[in-house]
């Protein structure tokens, strides 16, 4: 397949994981030694059709930022195809627990497939839970579909909240419709709120930020949430008490937290022609 054509399939794609997205285009970019001045634009283009993927904007920051693009390319498709957050995850939950999700958390439900012992009540987001439930049921995991508006009573009813990044910087969370209400019902009830933030959604927070630019309509009718953390001396911020990452899980101290500094460090450099529209 030509490389053009390979990045419009993967601009045109919609509902692949971020994974599978990161190593599309990863190779479709590898592909564009002919032509390395489109590096930019292709780039632009890819974020701009699916600007809530943080790994896609991790990507794209490494190959613009890398002396050498295209081999870095197949290097970031390795990484992400190898990410040990599903198996860290996996060996940090407590044993039987009862753990809510939000949507269709991929590395969330790797890990809950290879415990087996928990029980999820998902919560419906951008109607992903259904999909996510049969993908447990086949690993014999027991499940439940949460309503949205069901979403403060599962939290009471859980020992855990597992709310995965599709972005996150040391300010913000970018998650699923639902992310916020979640983490905030769950410090309220004094349950714990785990972060699962994997290879590629750590990012600078002007990504983050541009992720969350506003569009057309109130900020209510978006398909993302966001977790804001709270600066200076806001009380109550900071309603996650783990962030689980790649290299492992970080207990957060108790009591109000500003932001996540000390935890989350962005996986990529601040590429700034990142952030300019696409000319096309």
């Amino acid at each position: 397949m030509h490389p053009i054509e390979h990045l419009r399939y993967v601009a045109r794609a919609r509902g692949a994981d971020p994974a599978s997205l990161v190593r599309e285009t990863a190779h479709a970019l590898s592909s564009m030694r002919f032509d390395p001045s489109g590096l930019v634009v292709a780039c632009r283009r890819i974020v701009e059709r699916h600007p809530e993927c943080g790994p896609l904007w991790w990507l794209c920051a490494r190959l613009l930022t890398s002396a050498d693009p295209f081999a870095t390319a197949w290097d970031v498709a390795e990484e992400i195809g190898d990410d040990p957050t599903a198996t860290v995850l996996a060996r940090a939950l407590p044993d039987d627990a009862t753990v809510v999700t939000i949507g269709w958390p991929d590395i969330a439900g790797a890990a809950l497939g290879r415990r087996g012992d928990a029980a999820v009540l998902a919560v419906d987001s951008r109607h992903e839970a259904s999909a996510f439930v049969q993908r447990l049921e086949r690993h014999d995991v027991t499940c439940d579909i949460v309503p949205p508006d069901g979403l403060a009573a599962a939290v009471g009813a859980a020992d855990l909240v597992v709310i995965e990044a599709l972005a996150v910087s040391p300010q913000r969370v970018l998650g699923p419709l639902g992310t916020a209400a979640a983490a905030l019902v769950g410090a309220h009830l004094g349950v714990p709120v785990w972060l699962v933030a994997g290879v590629g959604r750590s990012l600078p927070d002007e990504y983050v930020g541009a992720m969350d630019a506003p569009g057309a309509g109130p900020p209510w009718d978006r398909d993302h949430d966001v977790l804001c953390f709270a600066r200076g001396d806001a009380p109550g911020a900071g309603p996650v008490s783990r962030v689980v990452r790649p290299t492992g899980v970080v207990e957060l101290a108790a009591g109000p937290a500003t932001d996540l500094t000390s935890v989350v460090t962005p996986d990529c450099a601040l590429a700034p022609e990142l952030l300019r529209p696409s000319p096309f």
